[in-house]
C-alpha cells in the first residue's frame, strides 16, 4: 500500500494544462463577479434574477478556487520548502482580495431588500441556499466601507498571511539535537513528539528536554509571528464593531454564548475527576508530586498494542463497519485509494488534518503514523472528516461548509466508535490499556483545550496593550496550564512552549480553536448514547444531521436529534460517561499496573 497520498485527481502537476487553465479560469470568473456586481447591484429591481446570477457565479467561483488552493496547500503540508507551491498560494491569496469588493458590495445590496423572505420563497436555488443568503444579510452590519475591507484583505497577505506561512515553515523544517542510546540525531519535530507514546520512560524524557529546548532556535521569531497574527485580529475586530475575538468566534462559528458558557461551566465541574486520573497515573508511575508533562501520554499496562499500517487500516474498517456499511466502505475506499499520506518525514508538517475536496467529491487526510494506538484513534478521527465531507458532497459547495463546534463532530464519533468496539472484546487488562488511552485523549480535549482556552483569552486581553515577550508567552501558557489540570500535573514539568507548536494560534481567520474540540467530543458523546438507544435507526438520522451542518446554527443542528445544547445538563450528561471511565480506570488500576 502507498503510504503517500495521491493529489492527481487534483492537477497532476503546477505544470499540468488543467491547472493552469483553471488558472486563467480563475481570472476569468473574477472578472466575471466584479463586471456583474457593478451592473447588477445598483438598483432593487429583478432582485431574484440577480441573487440567483451571484449564487451560480459563486458556486463557479468556490469550485474553481477551492481546487487550486487544496492542491496547492496539500503540495506544500507535505513539502514545506516547496517553493513553486508557496508561490501559488501567495498568488491565490492575492487574487481572492480581488473578490472583496464585489462580495461586500453584494452583502450591502442584498441587506438592502425589503421582502427577502418573500423573494428566497420564489426561487428553489434561493430556497436551497436560504441559510446561506441570510447569514450574509445578517453579518452586513460586521462591513466596514468598501475601501477599507479591500484595504484590509489585500493587507492580511503580507500580514498574519505571511507570519503563518512563516511559522509553517519554522515548525517543519525544525530539527530537533537529540541523544538517542548514545547516539546524536537531528530528527524532525513531529516525530520526536510523538516519543511522548514510547515504553521507554526515559526516551520520553529525553523527547520531551529536547523538544522545548528545541524551541529556543524558532522562540522570538515564534512569539513575532503569534503578536503580529493577533494584533491585526485585534485591529480588525475593533474596527468591524465585534465585542471581541471571541464574540467574532462564536458568530462565525453559528455558535451562542449562552451555549459556550454552559459548555464551560460543565467542564470546570469536571476537572477534580480528571486531576485524579492524572494522579492516579503519576502514583502507578512513581510520581509522588502529580504527573509530569512528559508522562502525559506514557503507555499504560502491559498490552502492546502496536500496528503496522495496514493492521491500523484493518481495524479501523472492521470496527466502523459495527456502525454502519457506508461508513467502513468510506474508509476502506481513503486506505485504498491513496487519500492518505501516512508517515511522518522531513518537510512535512506535523500532527494530523482532513481537507474536504468538495469539487472532486473526495478527502485528503494528512497523518504521523508511527504505531501507537493513538495514531490509529487518530486516522479514525481524521476519517470521521472525511465521512462528514462524504455526507456533504452532494450539497451545493455554498452549503458544505460547516463551523468549528459542529467540525469535530463526525470525527470524535468516530474515535468513540473504535474505542467503544475495541473495549468490548477486550481482557481486563486490554480494557485497562484502552481505557487509560481513551482518557488521556479525553483530557486532552477537556483538560488541555480548556487550558488553551485560557491562554487565548489571556493572550488577546493583554496584547491589547503591547506585544508580548517569550518569557510573557511562556508564562501565560504556564498560568493556563496549572489552572486546568491544577495538582494533576507536577507543576515543575509543564509545557511553556505549547504555544508554538499548536498551529491553531497562527491562523488569523480561525483564534479560539480550541473550544469547538471540546464541543465536538461531548456533542459526539451525547450522540453516541443516542445510537446506542435508537439502534440501526440512529445511522439515517446521524448521516441527514451531518449533511445539514452547512446549512444550520449549532443550536438547531443539535435540535435535529432532540438535544439542548443551551443547558448546562446535556454537558454535564456527556461528561459523567468520561468520569464513569475514569471511576473504572482506578478500580481496574489497583489490579492492572506497569
Amino acid at each position: 500500500m502507498d503510504l503517500k497520498w495521491s493529489l492527481d485527481e487534483l492537477y497532476t502537476s503546477f505544470e499540468s494544462e488543467d491547472f493552469i487553465n483553471d488558472m486563467k479560469k480563475l481570472d476569468s470568473s473574477i472578472k466575471k463577479i466584479n463586471d456583474w456586481s457593478e451592473i447588477n447591484l445598483n438598483t432593487k429591481d429583478n432582485a431574484i434574477q440577480k441573487i440567483e446570477g451571484y449564487i451560480n457565479i459563486q458556486i463557479e467561483l468556490n469550485t474553481l478556487f477551492e481546487k487550486l488552493m487544496s492542491f496547492a496547500e496539500l503540495t506544500s503540508s507535505v513539502d514545506a520548502k516547496n517553493e513553486k507551491a508557496l508561490m501559488i498560494i501567495d498568488k491565490l491569496q492575492t487574487k481572492i482580495t480581488e473578490l472583496t469588493k464585489p462580495t461586500v458590495k453584494f452583502q450591502r445590496w442584498l441587506n438592502s431588500i425589503e421582502n427577502l423572505d418573500k423573494i428566497i420563497s420564489s426561487s428553489n436555488i434561493l430556497k436551497e441556499h436560504e441559510f446561506y443568503l441570510k447569514e450574509i444579510y445578517n453579518k452586513a452590519k460586521y462591513l466596514l466601507s468598501d475601501e477599507e475591507e479591500i484595504l484590509i484583505a489585500k493587507m492580511s497577505n503580507t500580514g498574519s498571511n505571511a507570519w503563518t506561512k512563516l511559522q509553517n515553515i519554522l515548525t517543519s523544517t525544525l530539527l530537533v539535537d537529540i541523544n538517542i542510546n548514545g547516539q546524536e540525531k537531528q530528527l524532525p519535530l513531529p516525530i520526536v513528539r510523538n516519543m511522548a507514546y514510547d515504553k521507554d520512560p526515559k526516551i520520553r524524557k529525553t523527547a520531551y528536554e529536547a523538544e522545548l529546548k528545541s524551541y529556543k532556535k524558532i522562540e522570538e521569531s515564534s512569539a513575532a509571528c503569534l503578536n503580529g497574527i493577533k494584533g491585526e485580529v485585534l485591529t480588525v475586530c475593533e474596527m468591524k464593531g465585534y465585542n471581541s475575538p471571541l464574540d467574532m468566534t462564536l458568530i462565525d462559528s453559528r455558535m451562542d454564548r449562552e451555549t459556550l458558557n454552559a459548555m464551560l461551566s460543565a467542564i470546570k465541574e469536571s476537572l477534580p475527576t480528571f486531576r485524579k486520573y492524572y494522579k492516579r497515573k503519576a502514583e502507578l508511575l512513581g510520581y509522588n508530586n502529580g504527573l509530569p508533562f512528559y508522562e502525559l501520554f506514557a503507555p499504560m499496562g502491559e498490552i502492546d498494542m502496536n500496528f503496522t499500517y495496514d493492521e491500523a487500516k484493518d481495524y479501523i474498517v472492521k470496527n466502523f463497519r459495527s456502525f454502519s456499511e457506508k461508513l467502513a466502505e468510506f474508509a476502506n475506499n481513503a486506505f485504498e485509494n491513496r487519500w492518505i499520506d501516512a508517515k511522518p518525514r522531513e518537510g512535512k508538517r506535523g500532527g494530523a488534518f482532513c481537507a474536504n475536496l468538495h469539487p472532486i467529491k473526495q478527502s485528503r487526510i494528512l497523518s504521523n503514523f508511527t504505531g501507537s494506538f493513538s495514531d490509529v484513534i487518530t486516522l479514525a478521527h481524521e476519517l470521521g472528516h472525511g465521512y462528514h465531507g462524504d455526507c456533504l458532497k452532494d450539497e451545493s459547495i455554498l452549503n458544505s461548509d460547516y463551523p468549528m463546534p459542529l467540525a469535530e463532530t463526525a470525527s470524535i464519533f468516530c474515535e468513540t466508535i473504535v474505542k467503544n468496539a475495541a473495549l468490548k472484546e477486550a481482557t481486563s487488562k486490554e480494557a485497562f490499556w484502552i481505557l487509560e488511552q481513551s482518557i488521556s485523549d479525553a483530557g486532552q480535549v477537556i483538560v488541555d483545550i480548556y487550558s488553551r482556552f485560557l491562554f487565548e483569552s489571556n493572550l488577546f486581553e493583554k496584547r491589547k496593550d503591547h506585544a508580548l515577550s517569550v518569557r510573557e508567552l511562556k508564562e501565560l501558557m504556564l498560568d493556563a496550564q496549572k489552572e486546568a489540570y491544577g495538582d494533576g500535573l507536577d507543576e515543575n514539568y509543564l509545557h511553556p512552549y505549547m504555544w508554538i507548536c499548536k498551529p491553531h494560534y497562527y491562523e488569523a481567520a480561525y483564534n479560539f480553536y480550541n473550544f469547538p474540540y471540546a464541543f465536538g467530543l461531548l456533542f459526539a458523546i451525547g450522540l453516541y448514547a443516542e445510537y446506542l438507544k435508537k439502534g440501526k435507526a440512529f445511522i439515517e438520522e446521524y448521516d441527514r444531521l451531518l449533511a445539514a451542518t452547512g446549512k444550520n446554527n449549532a443550536v438547531d443542528v443539535a435540535k435535529l436529534m432532540g438535544i439542548d445544547i443551551r443547558s448546562v445538563d446535556f454537558w454535564r450528561s456527556s461528561l459523567k460517561l468520561i468520569e464513569k471511565d475514569i471511576e473504572k480506570f482506578i478500580e481496574l488500576s489497583n489490579s492492572n499496573t506497569n
